[in-house]
């Protein structure tokens, strides 16, 4: 009755995690969410007036399955303006949410038993994603010593005939690594499709993220508006393709998901012209937390060999505590209220690992962190 295929696919860890922490927090204990990577703030005021305003114009009808013309445009002149890249709007394709982009871009590209390299630890739903669409992931390990950085040897050496793209994502979830401007290019030089996953741009402390557009045109970028707007629960994301895999990214569009929102797109426009101008307040806000969970943790004896430089996560090696990061994240939940994520969620490699997100407020974090302090004494 059930398909060897869902049968096979990993749970997302992080999910159990927290909604052990939601059932503890109804039940009136107080909770530290350092688990999911989500805002914790509000979309802002003028992205939900102008989903209101769209609704009331009447916005609530099926959309071309590309998406609304402004909003392709809109993000066309964002990577113009942002990247110094041109981009045409008939390259970009509006989707519910950036996982659904990064489906059919396996979907697209992949037959049976072809293969997607990627760096290990790994963004958790990857290998899930890509063994949906019938691919194998090919794992390249990258190391906490060298700034999670990609071995480009390592790397060449992990290129076959079944393979189909590299998948890259800076600033990366769970490291909060980004990527060297010479090491995308170094990727780019192999020769490969590069499929970048960019849903965290726009937050990098001290440094700047590039897109891999700069560096080729051979490539798939997966982005959304899920992080830097805080619209996790919006679903609003979209791809840029080469064109002449344009026609087939619709062609599945089409099929399974027809249109993004409408209403939703037109609250995307919002963000970009208006919103994103405001972006270096939000990147200030998330640096802060930063530097607020990175010392909060080093007073409790954890050390890191490099500094996570975007995102909102850190990747802290818990192994002198446990090497079972999933017993290890629910016995700190159900001691001290404190919500993380198990390594093991990221890699085979991962548990000896446990992600922290600093996407709440400072406040939460030192005193989270206390808490875990006590307990971990």
């Amino acid at each position: 009755m059930i398909s060897d295929l869902v049968k096979n696919i990993s749970p997302f860890y992080v999910m159990d995690i927290l909604e052990e922490a939601n059932r503890l927090e109804a039940s009136g204990k107080e909770v530290f969410h350092f688990e999911v990577g989500e805002p914790d703030f509000s979309t802002p005021a003028e992205i939900c007036a102008a989903a209101v305003k769209s609704i009331d114009d009447g916005f609530t009808k099926y959309s071309s399955s590309l998406g609304i013309e402004k909003l392709r445009n809109a993000i066309a002149d964002d990577y113009k303006r942002t990247y110094g890249v041109q981009v045409s709007h008939e390259r970009v394709i509006i989707t519910i949410g950036s996982s659904p982009a990064l489906l059919m871009s396996m979907l697209t590209i992949l037959d049976p038993g072809d293969e997607i390299i990627i760096t290990d630890p790994y963004y958790a739903c990857y290998p899930q994603i890509i063994s949906v669409a019938r691919g194998v992931s090919k794992k390249v390990a990258i190391h906490e010593e060298d700034g999670y950085q990609i071995d480009i040897k390592l790397l060449k050496k992990s290129i076959n005939s079944k393979t189909k793209a590299i998948l890259v994502n800076s600033p990366s979830n769970p490291t909060g690594t980004l990527l060297e401007k010479e090491t995308m290019q170094k990727v780019c030089d192999l020769g490969q499709l590069i499929i970048s996953d960019e849903i965290y741009h726009g937050l990098v402390y001290g440094k700047k993220e590039n897109t891999i557009l700069e560096f080729t045109d051979n490539a798939i970028v997966v982005s959304g508006f899920s992080k830097l707007y805080s619209m996790t629960g919006w679903r609003l994301g979209y791809m840029i393709v080469p064109p002449n895999l344009v026609r087939y990214v619709q062609k599945l569009q089409q099929n399974l998901f027809i249109s993004a929102n409408p209403f939703v797109q037109m609250a995307g426009v919002e963000a970009l012209e208006k919103i994103k101008i405001k972006s270096g307040d939000i990147a200030k806000l998330f640096n802060e937390r930063r530097v607020a969970m990175l010392e909060a943790l080093k007073s409790i004896g954890f050390e890191f060999s490099y500094e996570p430089m975007g995102a909102f996560y850190i990747f802290v090696n818990s192994s002198r505590f446990s090497k079972d990061s999933y017993k290890f994240a629910f016995d700190i939940l159900e001691n001290t209220g404190v919500a993380v994520t198990p390594g093991i969620d990221f890699s085979e490699r991962g548990n000896d690992y446990l992600r922290f997100s600093y996407a709440t407020s400072i406040d939460s974090i030192k005193s989270g962190i206390e808490k875990l302090g006590k307990y971990l004494s």
